[in-house]
């Protein structure tokens, strides 16, 4: 059974970072995609951040310069997120998403979230 599972959430101060971690397992074959999204309360998740099977890279506007997504050196069963410069309005349940291969079948897997509060 494929598992996602996020960890590195917390509170920091404005100006601050954050790393976190999705740890994938599992029976994968491939994985075509792996993405970051966030959700804050009422709201829809909106896309953060993509690492693809060819390990680019893409973002939303509103963190761009800021996050960075690659996949652990040593481990590459986990994609982290880098964040810095953190805001305010980065405060939201962040989600981790793969688009993978699993016992012949493309599906797609969300992790649990992990809360990320930004406020001093």
């Amino acid at each position: 059974q494929v598992q996602l599972v996020e960890s590195g959430g917390g509170l920091v101060e404005p100006g601050g970072s954050l790393r976190l971690s999705c740890t994938t397992s599992g029976q994968i074959f491939a994985i075509y995609a792996m993405h970051w999204y966030r959700q804050t309360p009422g709201t829809p998740r909106e896309l953060v951040a993509t690492l693809n099977s060819g390990e680019g890279t893409d973002y939303a506007g509103f963190v761009k310069d800021r996050f960075t997504v690659s996949r652990d050196n040593l481990r590459k069963n986990i994609v982290n997120l880098q964040m810095d410069s953190l805001k305010p309005e980065d405060t939201a349940v962040y989600y981790c998403n793969a688009e993978l291969l699993s016992n012949g079948r493309r599906s797609e897997y969300w992790g649990q979230g992990t809360q990320v509060t930004v406020s001093s």
